[in-house]
């Protein structure tokens, strides 16, 4: 008798479980995957194709008609990944005698630079950030400059995701250290150097905020109420709004950015590659790598512009 089928909620369930407890995926990554499985699963059994069983002709055809939907390759590139590891796990735990997953081809997609901010600008914007803070008269426009500047001058300084920054806690800075630990992505933890200025401004908002209802949150930037750290989308808000006061687009200054700033700016001034991939907290230095093609973007239109036979390359 043939053994009745695996249910598809059952096998995500299974596969989040390991991702979770194994790989220590955090809570976004479980989501992404779960939705990402849900909708393999619906489609396929659409044409009567249980998920735990799917043939890699039936992935293959999957796949294929999410391109002729117009989903974008990055969506697909996604998908694919999910479904890869999935089929993984279904063959290590012996619930599939294959796996399906090894035999699919990733769309073909083209990595775009990150938007990139130069020293000039970074420059441009911490010091409007302190000509606020040396004008503002009152405590609470003091507070909030003060504490604008901190966020910008620790994103800059650390290459930290605004994630991190956001709920680090008050006791980070504490000692006096030249260095924070970070928990980052699934868990890991990575030791990030301070600078001067940088720990000098967190300092000054630890201090200033002693005086404050927020004395005694346990978060480095606690939110209004006090209870919960400060949101990510304020944080990048407040952001943007001081670039735009400074005079630079709103559309090329955000956490990210200046976490891709962080990075380029090292390796400009010869930083080595696997220290940045460290002090980024990337799992794969090719992810890092990035950073390396603006590098020799910048270059190449630097060779254009000044070398006498350019015009002869064109």
């Amino acid at each position: 008798m043939k053994p009745k089928p695996l249910k598809a909620a059952h096998a995500i369930e299974q596969f989040l479980e390991m991702m979770s407890a194994e790989r220590g995926a955090a809570r976004n990554s479980l989501e992404s995957y779960r939705r990402d499985l849900a909708w393999a699963a619906e489609n396929l059994a659409q044409s009567g194709i249980y998920l735990a069983e799917a043939s890699p002709a039936a992935l293959t055809a999957l796949l294929a008609g999410m391109a002729e939907q117009g989903f974008a390759p990055a969506s697909q590139a996604r998908r694919l990944s999910a479904l890869r590891q999935f089929y993984r796990f279904l063959y290590s735990e012996g619930l599939r005698h294959d796996d399906p997953g090894a035999l699919l081809e990733a769309p073909r997609r083209q990595q775009a630079l990150p938007k990139i901010l130069y020293e000039d600008d970074i420059t441009r914007l911490v010091d409007y950030a302190k000509a606020q803070l040396a004008a503002a008269e009152k405590p609470a426009a003091r507070q909030q400059a003060l504490r604008l500047l901190s966020l910008l001058l620790l994103l800059y300084a650390t290459g930290l995701r605004i994630s991190e920054l956001v709920s680090l806690p008050a006791g980070a800075f504490a000692a006096g250290l030249d260095y924070i630990m970070i928990t980052g992505k699934g868990g890991k933890e990575r030791l990030v150097p301070l600078s001067s200025e940088a720990r000098a401004a967190a300092q000054a908002w630890l201090a200033l905020r002693a005086g404050t209802k927020y004395r005694d949150s346990p978060w480095l930037y606690p939110a209004a109420g006090g209870k919960a750290h400060l949101a990510r989308q304020v944080a990048a808000r407040e952001l943007k709004a001081l670039a735009v006061r400074a005079g630079l687009p709103a559309g090329i200054v955000s956490p990210h950015v200046l976490r891709h700033a962080f990075a380029s700016h090292l390796l400009q001034n010869g930083a080595d590659l696997r220290a940045v991939q460290q002090l980024l907290g990337h799992a794969d230095i090719s992810t890092t790598q990035i950073y390396t093609h603006i590098r020799e973007e910048k270059l190449h239109r630097f060779v254009q512009a000044s070398h006498p036979l350019a015009d002869r390359q064109k």
